[in-house]
């Protein structure tokens, strides 16, 4: 089994190579940016999967996961994250992504998660995936879209639109405007009030 980790941090990628390779029947490749991944691929390297780091250089979420999916008549892909939302994970999976992994993953599970996407199945933590059931609940949160629910928790969490946008896959204008209207429907007037009043309703 061949898999290429292209994400832009050595720390992170360096685990995974130890992590799958001690596993034994496992061989790796890394790439620090979505380019090089992308050169690795089209020179003709074929592997049974590819992990991308949402958020490394190049990246412009589901697009550029879409975009390597279809590389030379297609591969299986996953993203890894440290920082992603429910909502993308699920979009992920519904274009066809090979899985979905979130950074905090014990290294088991991960290398479990990585044989398991490499025979043609779809991983994705269900717990993970259950925090956005959870959030629906709130009675706060039954006021917001999923966009602008997404977009809350970015700026509880004191993103930029920027970050958000990329962590949503969307661009920084949709942000702009889901956050204007989150505003308007949890009456905030700025992102640290909007922050509070979450915290408050207990909502992150």
């Amino acid at each position: 089994m061949r898999v290429l980790i292209a994400d832009d941090h050595d720390l992170l990628r360096d685990a995974l190579v130890l992590y799958l390779e001690s596993e034994g029947g496992i061989e790796t490749e890394t790439a620090p940016d979505l380019p090089s991944a992308v050169a690795r691929i089209e020179a003709g390297a074929v592997f049974d999967l590819v992990l991308l780091d949402v958020m490394m250089p190049g990246m412009n979420g589901l697009d550029s996961l879409q975009e390597v999916m279809a590389l030379r008549g297609g591969q299986r892909v996953a993203l890894i994250s440290g920082t992603g939302s429910p909502e993308m994970a699920e979009r992920a999976l519904g274009l066809g992504a090979a899985g979905y992994l979130p950074k905090t993953l014990p290294a088991k599970s991960l290398i479990n998660a990585v044989r398991f996407m490499a025979m043609g199945e779809q991983y994705a933590p269900l717990d993970f995936l259950r925090t956005a059931q959870a959030e629906a609940t709130n009675p706060l949160a039954s006021r917001l879209s999923r966009r602008e629910l997404e977009a809350l928790k970015g700026l509880v969490a004191g993103k930029s639109n920027k970050e958000i946008a990329r962590d949503l896959g969307v661009t920084e204008p949709t942000v702009k405007l889901h956050v204007k209207t989150l505003y308007r429907k949890i009456d905030a007037h700025n992102r640290t009030q909007a922050a509070m009043i979450a915290r408050e309703a207990g909502l992150f």
